[in-house]
C-alpha cells in the first residue's frame, strides 16, 4: 500500500464519523418507527447537502493551493454545493425520489470528476470512493423506501 493511496488512520477515523450519518439516516427513514421517518430524512437530506459543500470546498482548497488556480477549477468546485443546497431547498416542491436521485447523481458526478478528469489531484482515492460509496448506498435504501410511498 503507497502513502499515495491511503489516507493516513486518524483521516480514516474521522471520515468514518462523518460518514455514520448517512447509514444511521437512511436506516431510520427506511426502516425506523413512522415517527422518526420525516425527521431521519430531513437529517439524511441536510447532511448530504453539507457534504457535498465540504467536498467541494476540499476541491476548492486543492485548487487554491496551485501557484496559478485555474478559474474553471475553482468554478466547478462550488457545482457540488449548489447542487445539495438547491436539491435540499426543492423539498416540498420535488418529489422526494427525484431530491434522493440528484443528490445520489451530485456524489457520483463529483467521484468521478475528481478520478478521471485530467489534473484534477485525487490526493486518497480510496477513502474518496469509500465515502462515495456509503453516501450513495445509504441514499439508495432511502430511495427504495420514498418510492415505496
Amino acid at each position: 500500500m503507497d502513502a499515495e493511496a491511503s489516507a493516513p488512520k486518524p483521516m480514516w477515523v474521522l471520515a468514518m464519523i462523518g460518514l455514520a450519518a448517512f447509514p444511521v439516516s437512511a436506516s431510520l427513514y427506511a426502516y425506523g418507527p413512522p415517527g422518526w421517518s420525516e425527521h431521519a430524512l430531513s437529517v439524511l437530506l441536510a447532511w448530504s447537502a453539507i457534504m457535498l459543500g465540504f467536498l467541494g470546498g476540499i476541491r476548492w482548497g486543492l485548487e487554491s493551493s496551485r501557484e496559478q488556480p485555474r478559474w474553471s477549477r475553482l468554478a466547478g468546485s462550488i457545482i457540488s454545493p449548489i447542487a445539495g443546497f438547491g436539491l435540499l431547498v426543492a423539498r416540498g416542491d420535488l418529489p422526494t425520489s427525484w431530491i434522493i436521485t440528484g443528490l445520489m447523481a451530485a456524489f457520483i458526478i463529483q467521484w468521478l470528476f475528481d478520478h478521471s478528469a485530467p489534473d484534477v489531484p485525487a490526493r486518497y482515492p480510496r477513502l474518496m470512493t469509500v465515502l462515495t460509496l456509503g453516501a450513495s448506498v445509504s441514499l439508495a435504501m432511502a430511495l427504495e423506501q420514498a418510492m415505496a410511498l
